[in-house]
């Protein structure tokens, strides 16, 4: 249900106390330019206090002037609409061996991005003050002072305790346990800075750029890791201890006897992630020390680097055709740096889940390529810290304090 549909199914009488200045601006933030009287009409508010509470938007400058209205005699009512341009969000992927920063409006459009080789494994410090100086290159480049600078979101390849933004016990990030990410960003830039698993930041970028109808939906990030990003009943899932969505460490058929790097074998990160396929193709004599050289190989048409993304399909499959008769998804998209390989991998996904899924679980999915491809994490980072500074509660403590 939508913000105006919801306070229009409320008794008049409850409307007034509930729809604040912050709720009010709930009812702009889909960019649609409305006037004081249909927002009076939308919410059943008085028209004074309509307009005393978009003055107040006015002023913090989250709503901006949009024009006039069509007038049916007399002078033409203006008409209103959120400014996404107020602010900027500084948004950060950081993954196993790169970096990519971004500056965005509030609306989520990218102003200014980098992408940097900067490899996970040189710790906490190393990677965030690059991130920080990137950050600043990139607000001067977008023409943006800091102070206009509203929040930090940042994705790790890791868990990440949502409550304190601190990875926990992350497998391929060596010095990250219970870093304070947030606190040490604080120190350079001070403001609200929001931690999370980097999967789930993808899944809330690539659903809320090219998705936003499918409440029911799952991202699989292929890459070094192998990971998901679950949304359910339009709200993303991140379990007890954030760690919900960790295929990567889920036992297949054919894992057996196969180490993987958390200890255990048989982990379908020992078989399907990228440096799982490469060390497959080098033993069979190709020249493939990465994932990038199992997608350079793939697209060059070499045979077994082809027949190697599609069984890794399947291994992939057999898992989530698991979680397809679990959670029921509209869409599952794949994405990640071989994820982004191409149908070889998405074609052996599919042959086992619509084989192994339930058929009524299978009836409407999609199983689908990554259309943000490697800016799905930037997208997501910076919709993490609008949704945070944007609800009515933190608008309205703003304009309270203001």
């Amino acid at each position: 249900m939508s913000v105006a549909s919801g306070i229009r199914s409320m008794p008049p009488d409850l409307r007034v106390g509930l729809v604040r200045a912050g709720d009010l601006f709930q009812l702009l933030r889909d960019g649609q330019p409305r006037t004081r009287a249909e927002l009076a009409a939308i919410t059943g508010l008085a028209r004074s206090t309509v307009a005393a509470r978009i003055d107040s938007l006015l002023a913090s400058g989250l709503v901006g002037p949009a024009g006039e209205a069509t007038s049916s005699g007399g002078r033409p009512p203006s008409r209103f609409a959120f400014n996404a341009a107020a602010r900027v969000v500084l948004a950060v992927d950081v993954g196993a061996t790169h970096l990519m920063v971004a500056v965005t409006d509030l609306d989520g459009h990218i102003l200014a991005d980098r992408r940097l080789e900067q490899k996970v494994t040189e710790g906490p410090e190393a990677v965030l003050a690059r991130a920080i100086a990137a950050g600043r290159d990139l607000l001067k480049e977008a023409g943006r002072p800091e102070t206009d600078l509203a929040g930090v979101g940042i994705g790790l390849p890791g868990p990440v305790s949502h409550s304190t933004g601190r990875p926990v016990k992350p497998p391929i990030m060596p010095g990250w346990d219970a870093f304070d990410v947030a606190g040490y960003v604080q120190r350079s830039l001070p403001v609200p800075v929001l931690v999370d698993n980097d999967v789930n930041i993808m899944a809330l970028g690539e659903q809320t750029a090219h998705w936003p109808d499918q409440d029911n939906f799952l991202l699989v990030k292929v890459a070094t890791g192998i990971g998901a990003g679950i949304i359910s009943n339009g709200e993303l899932q991140r379990g007890a201890d954030g760690t919900a969505g960790d295929l990567g460490h889920v036992r297949v058929p054919r894992g057996n006897g196969v180490l993987c790097n958390c200890g255990n074998t048989g982990c379908l990160e020992a078989l399907a992630s990228g440096w799982a396929i490469a060390r497959e193709l080098t033993a069979a004599g190709l020249a493939a020390g990465s994932g990038s050289d199992v997608r350079r190989l793939a697209a060059a048409g070499n045979i077994q680097a082809i027949q190697a993304l599609r069984q890794a399909g399947r291994d992939i499959g057999d898992v989530l055709a698991t979680v397809v008769n679990l959670l029921n998804p509209s869409v599952i998209v794949i994405g990640g740096s071989i994820g982004e390989s191409g149908e070889n991998l998405v074609a052996g996904i599919r042959e086992v889940v619509y084989a192994r899924s339930q058929p009524l679980a299978t009836s409407h999915l999609r199983i689908v390529l990554s259309v943000a491809g490697d800016r799905a994490a930037i997208f997501g980072a910076s919709r993490l810290v609008t949704h945070h500074l944007l609800s009515a509660n933190v608008v309205e403590s703003l304009l309270t304090a203001g």
